[in-house]
C-alpha cells in the first residue's frame, strides 16, 4: 500500500447510520476510481463493526482496491455525536506515524500526511482540532449527508433561505435577557411561528411543517453543536453532497451558488449504494440477526400473494413515533384488515413493540417484525410493492434505486421536505397526515388542511392510502418512479453529474 499510495484522504462522521453508511460507500468508490489514493475512515467503537461489514459490500472477492480503505476505531464515544476523538489519531497521522485500531488492536503502517479530509457537517470538534493542528495545509470538505434543501434551510445563511448564525444571535439575546444561552439557541432553532419557508423548486411550507412529529433525540451534544453548524461550515473548503440532481436540482444549484460566493466547490455524490452483487447481498444479510428468516419470508409471500404485494415499514435506525405509538399499531391493524403482507423494522432504540402486537402479527401469519432489516435486499425483491418510510435521505434513495414507491411518515430533519418532493414534486407516493403529532397538527400550507390526529382518522386515512397504493393510482405512481429510477441511476453512468463531480473532487486532491 505504501509503495503506490501518493495521496491520503481521511474521513469521519458522527454516530448516525444514515450519515455513516453512505460515507463508507463513497470512500469505497474513491479508492476504486483513483489507484494512488488511500482513505482512512476514522470511526467510533459503536460504528466500527457495522461499517466494516458495510464496506465489504462494495468490493468483490479479490478486489485489491479494498486494501486502500482503512477503517480505524478511535475509541468509545461519550455521546450520540461521537465528535472530538480525533486528536491523538491526527497527531500520529501528521507526524508520519502508524495508527492502532482501538477496537481490534490492529496496527496500520504510516502513510503520507493527509492533505484533505471529509468531515460530517456536525463534526465541529474534529474540524477545529484538525484546523488547530494543521492550519490551511489540509483542505476540509464538509459532508452533507441529507437533503440539500433541508441543510440550506437549517444551517445556511439568511440570504439563501437559512437560519444563519444562531450562536451569535443566541449569545446576544442571552446577554440582553439573562436567559441561559442553550435555552435561547434551541428556541431559535426549534420554535416556529407559522412563517413560510420558500426555497426554489420546493412548494412553500409553514416553518412548523418541518417538525411533523413530537419527537426529540434528547441528547445534550445536539443542543451544543446545532447553533455552531453555520459558522463551522464557513471554515471548510468545499462540500460533498449525498444528494443528486435528479432529486433536487434547484436546491443543489442554490448550494453551488452559495458556496461559489466564497470560491468553494460543491460536489454531488448520490446515489451512494453498494452494488446489487451476490457478495453485497450476502454481506447485508449477515448484518441482520433475522436475515435468513427475512429472505425466506419474502419468498413465501411472493408465492402466496404475488409481485408488489408486500409493504415494507421502516423509520430508520433512530426515529420512531415514541409519543404516539398507538397510531402505528392502529395503522398495522388496517394492514392486517386489508390482508397486506408486511415487514417492519424495529431498529430504533425508541421502538418498543407491545406483546399484544407481537401476538397479533404472529397469528396473522403474513407479517414480520425485525430488529434490523437488510433493507436493500427487501426493496430489491419482486414481492415488495410499497415502502412506508420516515423519509430520511438514504431510505428515499434506496426506494428510488429499487423502483419502490413511498408512503411517507416524516418526523423532522430532512424528512418533511423529502415527503413534499415525493408527493408534490415527483408524485411517486403519498404522505400520511393524520399520524402527525405536536406542532404537526396544524394547518398544512399547500392544501389548507388541518389534520385531526385521532385513531379513527389514522385508520380511515390508512384504508384510503393503502387502497390507492395497491390499486390503479399506485401503479401510476410506480410508473413515474421508473422514470425517476432511470434518471437517478444515470447520475453515476458515463456523463452523469455525480460521476463527473466525484471525478473532479479526486482531481482536486
Amino acid at each position: 500500500m505504501t509503495a503506490t499510495t501518493r495521496i491520503h484522504l481521511v474521513a469521519n462522521c458522527i454516530q448516525a447510520w444514515g450519515h455513516a453508511r453512505p460515507l463508507v460507500t463513497l470512500c469505497a468508490r474513491l479508492v476504486k476510481m483513483k489507484t494512488d489514493l488511500c482513505v482512512t475512515l476514522l470511526t467510533t467503537a459503536a460504528m466500527f463493526g457495522r461499517l466494516t461489514k458495510e464496506a465489504a459490500r462494495n468490493f468483490e472477492i479479490g478486489d485489491e482496491s479494498s486494501q486502500r480503505l482503512r477503517i480505524v476505531c478511535m475509541g468509545v464515544a461519550n455521546d450520540f455525536i461521537g465528535d472530538g476523538l480525533i486528536e491523538p489519531m491526527w497527531k500520529a497521522l501528521i507526524a508520519g506515524e502508524g495508527l492502532e485500531c482501538q477496537q481490534t488492536g490492529t496496527s496500520y503502517n504510516p502513510l503520507p500526511v493527509p492533505t484533505a479530509v471529509i468531515f460530517d457537517f456536525f463534526a465541529i470538534k474534529n474540524t477545529r482540532i484538525v484546523r488547530s493542528l494543521s492550519g490551511s495545509s489540509v483542505r476540509i470538505h464538509s459532508w452533507w449527508p441529507g437533503l440539500t434543501y433541508h441543510i440550506l434551510y437549517q444551517f445556511g445563511d439568511a440570504h439563501v433561505g437559512g437560519l444563519g448564525n444562531i450562536r451569535v444571535r443566541a449569545e446576544e439575546e442571552s446577554r440582553k435577557s439573562g436567559r441561559p444561552y442553550h435555552e435561547v439557541a434551541m428556541e431559535m432553532f426549534y420554535t416556529k411561528y407559522g412563517g413560510v419557508v420558500g426555497l426554489p423548486g420546493l412548494p412553500p411550507m409553514f416553518d412548523y411543517e418541518n417538525y411533523t412529529q413530537d419527537f426529540s433525540l434528547g441528547d445534550k451534544a445536539m443542543t451544543e453543536l446545532i447553533p455552531q453548524v453555520n459558522e463551522n461550515l464557513a471554515t471548510t473548503d468545499g462540500v460533498l453532497l449525498l444528494s443528486f440532481e435528479s432529486w433536487e436540482k434547484e436546491g443543489i444549484q442554490v448550494a453551488r451558488n452559495w458556496l461559489a460566493e466564497t470560491g468553494r466547490p460543491v460536489y454531488t455524490t448520490g446515489p451512494l449504494l453498494p452494488p446489487a452483487s451476490k457478495t453485497s447481498v450476502a454481506n447485508e444479510k449477515i448484518q441482520s440477526p433475522e436475515g435468513a428468516e427475512i429472505e425466506a419470508f419474502l419468498g413465501e409471500m411472493l408465492s402466496r400473494s404475488g409481485e408488489h404485494s408486500l409493504l415494507y415499514i421502516s423509520f430508520g435506525s433512530v426515529f420512531f413515533p415514541v409519543k404516539t405509538p398507538e397510531k402505528l399499531w392502529a395503522f398495522l391493524e388496517v394492514v392486517v384488515e386489508l390482508n397486506i403482507p408486511f415487514i417492519m423494522s424495529a431498529a430504533s432504540p425508541f421502538c418498543v413493540v407491545p406483546e399484544e402486537v407481537k401476538e397479533k402479527v404472529k397469528s396473522y401469519g403474513k407479517g414480520l417484525i425485525s430488529t434490523w432489516t437488510p433493507q436493500q435486499m427487501i426493496l430489491d425483491h419482486p414481492v415488495t410493492g410499497w415502502y412506508l418510510s420516515h423519509g430520511g435521505q438514504n431510505g428515499v434513495t434506496e426506494a428510488i434505486a429499487s423502483c419502490v414507491p413511498l408512503i411517507m411518515w416524516p418526523f423532522a430533519a430532512d424528512q418533511p421536505m423529502n415527503a413534499v418532493l415525493v408527493t408534490d414534486v415527483h408524485k411517486v407516493g403519498y404522505e400520511l397526515l393524520e399520524v402527525r403529532s405536536g406542532s404537526g397538527l396544524q394547518r398544512i400550507f399547500r392544501t389548507g388542511y388541518t389534520p385531526v390526529g385521532t385513531i379513527d382518522a389514522v385508520k380511515a386515512e390508512a384504508r384510503d392510502v393503502l387502497g390507492k397504493a395497491f390499486g390503479k393510482d399506485g401503479e401510476e405512481k410506480r410508473a413515474r418512479m421508473r422514470g425517476l429510477q432511470r434518471a437517478t441511476l444515470a447520475e453515476w453512468e458515463q456523463g452523469g453529474v455525480s460521476k463527473r463531480d466525484v471525478a473532479a473532487f479526486l482531481e482536486s486532491l
